[in-house]
């Protein structure tokens, strides 16, 4: 089976610069195009909140200053994850890999893959998958689950190594 793009779901983790190496080999292997990708979510930053009104005694001063707090985090990640696409993408153009990169803000990381993914054309996506089962899988999802089920081309994922006890 041959690839021509490749899309990799990439955060600042350990795991995620194995997915960018497997991606790079992968790519030059298959001569692919790559597109590096990072999803900035906005529920992890509180972003999603409903507001509360100020008529139930909530100080206009402290819910105005909660809100820029929040909006300088988001912007603080969205700069570092578009600095880490950078880096990626400078790695992988100096070993010749036809690469381009691009970020998004969303509420669910898993369903933005999906559909970025599709929009460009990818026929593979590579992500990490950080091992959660049972509750923990539960309450805080699992991004390459979705991508796996919801995926409109192939998915490969790179498990994160068991660590013995």
């Amino acid at each position: 089976m041959s690839f021509h793009k490749i899309f990799a779901a990439l955060d600042d983790s350990e795991l995620s610069h194995r997915v960018f190496s497997e991606t790079l080999e992968l790519a030059k292997a298959n001569q692919a195009a790559v597109m590096l990708f990072h999803c900035v979510t906005v529920n992890s930053l509180g972003e999603s909140a409903v507001p509360i009104p100020v008529d139930l005694g909530m100080n206009v001063q402290l819910m105005d200053q909660a809100y820029q707090t929040q909006r300088l985090l988001l912007e603080k990640e969205v700069k570092q994850g578009e600095s880490l696409l950078k880096n990626y993408c400078d790695a992988a153009a100096n070993q010749g890999v036809k690469v381009e990169f691009d970020s998004q803000i969303d509420g669910d990381t898993g369903h933005c893959i999906c559909e970025y993914s599709q929009n460009w054309g990818a026929d593979l996506i590579i992500l990490g998958r950080r091992g959660r089962t049972g509750i923990a899988e539960a309450f805080l999802g699992s991004v390459s689950n979705y991508v796996v089920h919801h995926a409109s081309c192939s998915v490969f994922v790179i498990q994160e190594p068991k660590v013995e006890k």
